[in-house]
């Protein structure tokens, strides 16, 4: 089957030629500048190229100018690019590495990556900063991908091994293609990313889907705090804003909407964005915060035009959705085709008419999709069910509450209890929070432990961090 990617992003080259494409705080690339970029990259691969079929490339750095120069080299080199998250350490790195049996990996030069590689490759140049090695070989067997797949990329992997999705090329094309009609996203337009490429939300809505439409992506270095963002933001002229709510709710404790004259839309997803601090950055900024719903594995879904209401939006153009007793199901053109790396899961969360069963639970109404807990996660506390969503809800009505995570923990007993870590301002302690759930909530749904923080642990996407929320606990109620 000829690959649809390299024709895609040639065409988008050939188009736009001296039009800025990407840059990032060290260097610009033009359009033309960027095809030239990738074509080195390619003609480096391919004398570096290894393993059975098609070579397999992790790409494993932050976002650069480099990065994406990486990654459209390799789609031009026929190789399969890798999308890792660059917030993985060695031993999921290691993971995935034996999983998907990655031949190379491109990565940033102070990566921890001695323990899987086998020899450093030489570069002159057409990797930029970047560094390359060849991988280790492993005992595991070669996994097989599909004839269609172009691209993979990564579940979050905050439990168990990250699953390698496999994505066609005609999916990635009509994730970015939906996505910029679903927007109205156009030639005019400026994006500041700041989300991780590797990710959804940035790979979806940024990468591919900005060079479709001759837009300019600018990508930012570092903790993404309110000062550098802002910085970013007077330096490109951004008319976009791509982040995180954890970066919304940084401007907003910030408390100065300066910056933002020129930016017209903010966009968020990832994890809830509380209807508060959309509210008051929007009263700050002047900027709507325009909501949108995805999953890793079914693409972009919906996006709220209007930037006013707090539910997610409506469908994307190539989505279908359905919500009701079961679940929130999807059926979309951006669907992954399975996981690499776990044979039968992803097919099994997709039923006879194609729709994925995302494990989310929400309702459709006017101004679009709301979320209103998980079907697959639920908590069992002695023989009951309880969705932590309602519980945390519970907390963040709690004045001084910022925010709130409920989750399963054992207790010193080795017995499943309910717990709830909560970020909030001074004052706020245990007994007040104890008390207002139990005010408004039946006794078993109170958490039987309470810890307060200053801020709650995220991952790389913004999502909290059960394993570093459970290490939180661990020190605490140890001391």
């Amino acid at each position: 089957m000829n690959p649809v990617l390299p024709q895609v992003f040639a065409a988008s080259f050939s188009r736009f030629g001296d039009i800025l494409a990407v840059t990032d705080p060290d260097s610009s690339l033009t359009y033309s500048q960027l095809a030239d970029r990738a074509e080195a990259v390619s003609a480096w691969m391919a004398g570096h190229g290894g393993g059975e079929g098609r070579t397999r490339v992790g790409i494993y750095a932050t976002n650069s100018t480099d990065y994406v120069a990486a990654y459209v080299g390799a789609i031009f080199a026929g190789a399969v690019p890798f999308l890792v998250d660059s917030a993985f350490g060695p031993f999921e790195l290691s993971r995935i590495a034996e999983d998907c049996s990655l031949d190379l990996l491109i990565h940033a030069p102070d990566a921890e990556v001695s323990s899987l590689t086998e020899e450093p490759l030489s570069h002159g140049g057409e990797l930029g900063a970047l560094a390359a090695h060849r991988l280790r070989s492993h005992a595991s067997p070669r996994l097989p991908l599909l004839d269609t797949t172009e691209v993979c990329r990564f579940t979050s992997g905050s439990t168990g091994r990250p699953n390698c999705i496999e994505f066609s090329g005609e999916a990635v094309h009509a994730a970015a293609a939906n996505w910029a009609k679903g927007t109205a996203l156009g030639a005019e337009d400026r994006i500041a990313c700041l989300a991780a490429l590797s990710n959804g939300l940035a790979f979806n809505t940024s990468l591919l889907a900005a060079f479709l439409s001759g837009a300019s992506l600018h990508l930012s270095r570092g903790l993404p705090t309110a000062s550098r963002v802002v910085r970013l933001l007077e330096r490109t002229e951004a008319t976009r804003l791509v982040a995180f709510p954890a970066l919304y709710e940084s401007m907003v404790r910030r408390g100065s909407g300066a910056g933002f004259e020129m930016v017209g839309a903010a966009i968020s997803s990832g994890a809830p964005l509380r209807g508060s601090v959309r509210e008051e950055f929007t009263r700050l900024t002047g900027v709507p915060v325009h909501n949108y719903y995805g999953v890793a594995e079914a693409g972009p879904l919906t996006f709220a035009t209007d930037g006013i209401g707090a539910g997610l939006g409506t469908p994307l153009p190539g989505v279908q959705l359905l919500a009701d007793e079961i679940g929130i199901r999807v059926r979309s053109e951006s669907m992954g085709s399975r996981y690499l790396n776990a044979a039968g899961v992803f097919e099994d969360r997709v039923d006879s008419q194609g729709f994925y069963h995302t494990g989310d639970q929400g309702r459709l109404e006017p101004d679009g999709l709301h979320l209103t807990g998980r079907t697959g996660r639920m908590v069992n506390v002695g023989g009951r069910k309880i969705d932590p969503l309602e519980v945390t809800e519970v907390l963040r009505e709690v004045p001084g509450v910022l925010d709130a995570v409920v989750f399963e923990y054992e207790n010193r007993h080795g017995e499943p209890t309910l717990a709830a870590v909560v970020s909030a301002g001074p004052g706020t302690a245990t007994p007040e929070l104890r008390k207002h759930c139990s005010r408004v909530l039946p006794t078993f749904k109170v958490p039987s432990i309470f810890h307060v923080t200053d801020e709650i642990p995220a991952n790389s996407i913004g999502k909290p961090s059960v394993q570093r929320l459970r290490r939180l606990l661990d020190d605490a109620l140890s001391n």
